[in-house]
């Protein structure tokens, strides 16, 4: 292992240049030369790679989004489009690829696993969807992002004796919404893994008003559907006046977190070690503060289980 290169991929998320900085460090005290992938797949097609020194990263650990940019590249998605980035990479004597990203981006790593070239995962999206990890790189900066937007709505919210829907982000997973709701004491939290009917939502809307409550505040995850269709259906059912905010890409932005800082240069570091000892198609991640590593197609195989003693809690104390 003489030369490897690295790529951000998909969506950004905070954390991402921290763990770029473990990569590029951790390689180089190694004495491995390392490439910087720009614009993610697309870029790996195109060739767009450059030489990373120590400087390189210097002074990115606490910014957010990816100095290597990012891109959706719908030629990746074609054997085609994977055969001309391995064909990139070989052509720049790079030995083994380091992929940090959501989903998407850990199966095109198994892609090109399977076509034979070296690569490692590592998991960084804001959803924490992905399984195999108890978090990714940049869930806990979203969070925190959201806390402090639901900190600020909730004081509108009293001073108005409003109800606020608010939606967060996830696509399909209902982390955020789940741990938002509960750290900030939401009365509901409306999650795609688990059905709360409308009924429910209303019924416990009524019995704080009836008990003096003069504002509540509803996360609903963007899975499960419109923030502004729900808030329309809760002020007709109610008549309490309803307001909706959508968060949208804020949650993605902003320096990372202490805890994003730190999961990613473990895993940026790890991800190194692997190739080092000749590992091939895994993902590394963090389960109960260890850091491991799966077959990535073992990873994509399950489906990431979101915390239902968590869930029944955030129920329990919203009564």
């Amino acid at each position: 292992m003489k030369r490897i290169a690295v790529l951000t991929s998909g969506g950004d998320a905070p954390g991402m240049n921290a763990s770029i900085r473990a990569v590029v460090r951790k390689a180089i005290y190694h004495s491995i030369e390392v490439f910087g992938v720009y614009n993610g797949y697309q870029g790996l097609i195109e060739g767009n790679m450059q030489k990373m020194e120590l400087g390189s990263v210097g002074d990115i650990i606490h910014r957010g989004g990816t100095i290597l940019r990012s891109a959706r590249c719908e030629q990746f998605v074609t054997d085609e489009g994977q055969w001309k980035a391995i064909e990139q990479l070989k052509k720049n004597k790079v030995d083994g690829l380091i992929v940090i990203g959501g989903d998407g981006s850990i199966r095109g790593a198994q892609k090109l696993t399977e076509k034979g070239f070296l690569c490692i995962g590592i998991p960084a999206t804001i959803d924490n969807d992905i399984a195999g990890t108890d978090f990714t790189i940049g869930f806990d900066t979203a969070l925190n992002t959201i806390i402090e937007a639901i900190d600020k709505i909730r004081d509108t919210a009293t001073s108005h004796e409003r109800t606020y829907i608010i939606e967060v982000m996830g696509r399909d997973a209902g982390d955020l919404a789940l741990w938002s709701g509960l750290a900030d004491g939401a009365e509901s939290i409306l999650i795609p893994e688990y059905t709360e009917s409308f009924e429910e939502v209303i019924d416990r809307l009524q019995r704080g008003h009836e008990r003096g409550k003069r504002h509540s505040i509803i996360i609903l995850a963007e899975g499960v559907g419109s923030g502004f269709n729900y808030g329309k259906r809760i002020q007709e059912a109610t008549n309490m006046e309803t307001r909706v905010t959508v968060l949208g890409y804020i949650q993605r932005g902003g320096s990372p977190t202490a805890a994003d800082r730190v999961l990613a240069s473990r895993l940026g570091a790890k991800a190194v070690d692997l190739l080092l000892n000749g590992k091939n198609g895994r993902m590394v991640g963090l389960q109960h503060n260890a850091v491991i590593d799966h077959p990535i197609l073992q990873v994509l195989e399950k489906e990431n289980q979101l915390n239902k003693e968590m869930y029944e809690l955030s129920k329990e104390l919203s009564i």
